[in-house]
This record gives C-alpha cells, sequence and structure tokens, in this order.
C-alpha cells in the first residue's frame, strides 16, 4: 500500500511541476510532460517489485522504444489540429484517436 501511496505522490508532483512551470516556461513544460521521467519510474518499480527480473527489464525497455511512435503521433496531431483551429476538447479528442489506434498497431506488431 505504502508503494502505492509513493508511486502516485510522485506523479502527482510532476504533473503539478509541469502544469505549475507551463504558465511561465511552456517550452520547459512541454520537455517536462515528455521526459523519461515516467518510464525511469516504471522501470524503477518494475526493478524494485520484480527482484531486478532482467528479462522483464529487457521486454519492457523494447517495448518503450516501440511505443515511443503512438506518442509521437499523438503530439503532432495535437499540434496540427490545434494550428488549424479546432478547439481543444476536439483537438485532444481526435489526437487521443489517433494515439489509440497507434497503440493498438503497437500491442498487434509486438505479439504478433
Amino acid at each position: 500500500m505504502l508503494q502505492t501511496i509513493i508511486k502516485i505522490g510522485l506523479s502527482l508532483l510532476i504533473i503539478l511541476l509541469a502544469t505549475g512551470v507551463a504558465k511561465k516556461y511552456p517550452p520547459l513544460a512541454g520537455l517536462i510532460g515528455v521526459m523519461p521521467l515516467t518510464g525511469a519510474l516504471v522501470f524503477c518499480w518494475i526493478h524494485w517489485e520484480n527482484q531486478g527480473d532482467t528479462d522483464l527489464m529487457i521486454q519492457t525497455a523494447s517495448a518503450a522504444i516501440w511505443g515511443i511512435i503512438p506518442s509521437i503521433l499523438f503530439f503532432v496531431c495535437l499540434l496540427g489540429v490545434l494550428k488549424a483551429g479546432y478547439s481543444f476538447y476536439s483537438a485532444f479528442t481526435l489526437s487521443a484517436a489517433v494515439w489509440i489506434l497507434g497503440a493498438v498497431g503497437h500491442q498487434y506488431f509486438l505479439r504478433g
């Protein structure tokens, strides 16, 4: 239970940091939002919870590399649709749909 509370607390701190920084320095907030900090935390938790299972770490790292593609698609779509003048909600919904399609493809090809 304590591990879950720590995970939630760290995640919340990162989100609060990024949204607070965005008010004055949007480029830095964007960098914080996509930095591999989340991935690093995930790998730390996987390591600690699975007694350093190297095979699990290798599989997860490999999937993470390919998982970058749907994330890039999300941000490219969001940027393009916002620049085209769509509302945030429309742009976010479309970008999320693109990410979901990319994530489904990610899972399909990695399991195949």
